[in-house]
Parts: structure tokens; sequence; C-alpha cells
């Protein structure tokens, strides 16, 4: 099919919304990534996410409202403990796990009885979920185990041919998905890690860290989050996690195979001409913002292999930690 690439407006906003009433599947901005929307009571319009994507049956959506009312078209048992979470934390880039009602299809939550929600922090996306009246499903808008996209662009180039829309909202702000929680006998489980830090929820109850955050789960292992399962936000180019100083990282990197097509992702440039530097940032925040972008961009250069400084692991930089282990498939070079 033909993919319309269009700027987000008031006019769009209406012809999005008709696509998706019409069960039709629509790529909108969130501050995340983008996201790959469609009705989530829909069935048949979810099967649309699923194929476009080539993702996993048995890996859950995320659905999202445009308001706190929204949620409880999705579930009956909202704690005190969710509410002053969403108070405080939503619209934002927080997922919360929650039992479901019947009127949520299976197929939306990968055949588990929770449904995960959250709500966007982006005006376009919000609206447009109010104007349709119903919650979106949304995982990110990009092949299935590629790095997720954070432009418009991205989602073009992987969706081109696939969806009749794409909305154009600009670059995503956060640039790694959302925080994925559920509620465990009065503490908080981090299923998937985000821009809400542990750190951020304890002030609200015992967080714990769920296991799969950083390790790698089997294949017959049941997930109650996205991203935890599968290979996911990697490129073509083989990538490599490398831990150690930056001086052993330069080190490491100089004595590498000159005729290696290669690039690195950190805040240093001590390297051979043989070497692509890409962005990655000083800070966790701009690693996270950078990271997909940057991962992206090494296939287009045709990179073989990606050499990536290991983050910080506190705040958001466990996230973008969990997000390299994947694309990394848990390759570590320990220096």
């Amino acid at each position: 099919m033909e993919t319309l690439l269009v700027k987000a407006s008031d006019e769009q906003l209406v012809k999005a919304a008709e696509y998706l009433a019409d069960g039709e599947v629509v790529a909108v901005p969130t501050e995340t990534v983008y996201g790959l929307a469609a009705n989530a009571f829909e069935t048949d319009a979810v099967r649309k996410i699923f194929a476009a994507k080539g993702r996993p049956q048995d890996n859950p959506l995320i659905l999202h409202i445009g308001n706190l009312d929204m949620l409880y078209s999705i579930t009956d048992e909202v704690s005190e403990l969710a509410l002053k979470l969403a108070a405080d934390f939503w619209p934002g880039p927080l997922t919360m796990i929650f039992s479901r009602k019947d009127s949520v299809p299976s197929e939306t939550c990968g055949g588990l009885d929770t449904a995960a929600v959250r709500m966007p922090d982006n005006d376009f996306t919000r609206r447009l979920i109010e104007k349709c009246g119903f919650p979106l499903a949304a995982p990110s808008a990009n092949t299935s185990g590629l790095p997720s996209p954070t432009s418009a662009d991205h989602v073009f180039s992987d969706m081109n041919g696939k969806i009749p829309m794409i909305v154009d909202g600009g670059e995503c702000s956060c640039g790694v998905e959302s925080t994925v929680i559920c509620f465990d006998n009065g503490k908080i489980r981090v299923l998937r890690p985000g821009a809400v830090t542990p750190e951020m929820l304890c002030e609200y109850a015992e967080v714990i860290v769920d296991n799969g955050v950083l390790k790698q789960l089997s294949a017959d292992e049941k997930v109650m989050s996205p991203g935890m399962k599968y290979k996911h936000y990697s490129p073509d180019a083989d990538v490599f996690i490398v831990k150690g100083t930056n001086e052993q990282f330069a080190c490491y990197i100089n004595s590498l195979d000159e005729s290696e097509k290669k690039a690195v992702l950190w805040d240093g440039t001590d390297f051979s001409d043989s070497v692509t530097v890409l962005p990655y940032g000083k800070t966790s925040a701009e690693q996270a913002e950078n990271l997909f972008s940057s991962l992206r961009k090494a296939d287009e250069l045709g990179c073989d292999k990606v050499y990536v400084k290991m983050p910080d692991t506190s705040g958001i930089g466990l996230a973008v930690y969990n997000r390299l282990l994947r694309a990394a498939g848990f390759r570590i070079i320990e220096l």
C-alpha cells in the first residue's frame, strides 16, 4: 500500500482517527519512541500490528490511553498505589500492568490475563486517542528486533508500504521505551527499565528489579512486558558491550583489525581512521536519546560491528544497559 508521511497537525489528526476507526494501523509520535497504533479493542486491527512488525504473537502490547477515565475501560482493579503513580507520572514514560477486562482481546495482551497501560506525554497522540474514544495498542513502530524508531524517517524506513500513515511529530525526547512495572504484594516490580527509574519509584514503595532486566530468559518463559524475552533493539551489525576504563576502551578499539568496518559509541575520539565514532553522550540521558539512532546509523554506513562503551547502570543508565544487552545478545567484552 501507499504510506503517507505527514506532519502532525489538526487536519492530520482527523485523518489518523479515521484510519484507526476503520481498523487500520497508524504510526504516531510519543516522548519515548514512535508507536505503531491500532484500536486495542479490535482483534483484526491488532493482528495488523503484529503482521506489519513481524512480531511474535506472545509478545504483549502496551495500551495507550488519553485520560484516566479510559483506564477503567481496560481494568476494574486500580490500587491506591497505582493511582498515586498515575498522578505523578502520567502523562509520561511509565507503563503499569493491571488485570484486564474481557473486553480487551487476548491477542492484544499476548495471551495474558493482564494488560499493560500508559498515558503518553505527547499532545498530538493523546488528543488522537481521545478523538478515537478507544485505547491504542502501540508497540514501537519498527520491524521486530531492529532498533526502535525515534524519528518518523526511522519509521518510514521500516514501515513504508506496510501501513497507510505515519505522523511526523519530530524527534522523540526520551529515546528509550517506557518503564514497565507490575505490583507484587504492595511492592513495585520493574520489568523493563526506562526514564522513570527505580530510584524515583522507591519513594512510593519497595522496588524490585526483575531478574529478566539483566539476564536472558529461556524461550519457554512467559513474560508480562514487551522487551524481556526476544532479541530486541539490534541492528544488522554485530553489537558488543565493552567494559573497562576509557583508556582501556580506546586501546582495545585501536588494536582491532583495521580492515573490519566498525563503529563505536562512546564519548571520546582517540581512534584510527578505520573507526567511525557515532553519537553516544556523556550522560545517561544523552545516551538514552542517542542510542537507537546511532545503532541505525551503523547499518546505514554498512558497519560489520558496533562496539559500545558500557554505560553507568544507575538512573536511566539501567535502561540503556538493558537495551544494549538485548541488542548485543548479552555479549560483553571485559577488559
